[in-house]
């Protein structure tokens, strides 16, 4: 049985770098499906803090069960417990704080909410169950230099992303309409600062987990995002005349 969940650990892994990658090219096609550019002919919608809550919450709730509902073995180890926590600590935020600050946020298709939720699902179980179960480390992995290296990077994205939310949300006083120019923090260098922040803290847990479940998501997450992130650009180019030509899209100096 172990043997066999293991495979399926690793095959959903190596699923999720293929649709990682598919997604890449869809969006590139088509677009986004949500906030600004959403069709109007989409159908039905979900409020945006209601499809926010909806959409995370499979990522905090079925590690949560598995942690707490399952055998979870290797969460006798100092390492599989931070690794988990650092994505727990993440999701929380995500499902459970970030929808209730937002500001009129457009109502987000249906059809969008639910891809989110299944993915959120699919990688909520993936990424807990190989953490609580399967995952071997080392007595002194958390003081490996791949450990502290991905760790720092997790922290210092979590919060430019929450930063850079924050800055999003305040661009329009009460009452007021329209887009406006994001500035402060890291959009004075990238049109997509909050992108860049979960890319960042992903990409330090997938170096922090050194697994292929870890890597895993890290791709997949820069696969979506950078897509949105270049469609952000060009918008943010055609929308303002007076737009920061050297901002770049997502990568602060270099993309």
């Amino acid at each position: 049985m172990e043997l066999s969940e293991r495979f399926l650990l690793d095959a959903l892994a190596y699923l999720e770098c293929a649709l990682g990658i598919l997604a890449f090219v869809l969006l590139r096609l088509v677009g986004s499906p949500y906030g600004r550019y959403a069709s109007q002919r989409s159908g039905w919608r979900v409020a945006a803090p209601t499809a926010w809550v909806v959409q995370e919450l499979p990522s905090l709730a079925v590690p949560l069960f598995v942690c707490v509902g399952t055998a979870a073995e290797r969460l006798r180890y100092w390492p599989n417990r931070v690794l988990i926590a650092m994505f727990l600590v993440h999701y929380l935020q995500r499902s459970l704080i970030f929808p209730f600050l937002i500001r009129g946020g457009k109502p987000t298709p249906l059809y969008s909410c639910v891809m989110a939720f299944v993915f959120c699902t699919y990688n909520g179980y993936m990424q807990s169950r190989y953490l609580s179960q399967y995952a071997v480390y080392a007595d002194d992995w958390l003081t490996d230099p791949r450990f502290l290296t991905g760790f720092v990077l997790w922290l210092l994205g979590m919060l430019i992303n929450i930063h850079s939310d924050h800055i999003l949300r305040n661009l329009r006083q009460p009452g007021e309409t329209g887009y406006k120019i994001p500035r402060g923090g890291l959009f004075e260098y990238v049109s997509a600062a909050n992108y860049f922040g979960e890319v960042a803290e992903w990409c330090g847990y997938g170096l922090a987990s050194w697994s292929v479940q870890g890597g895993a998501f890290a791709l997949f997450t820069l696969c979506v995002l950078l897509t949105i992130a270049q469609q952000h650009h060009q918008w943010y180019l055609e929308k303002f005349e007076d737009y920061p030509k050297f901002r770049k899209t997502i990568i602060p100096f270099l993309f």
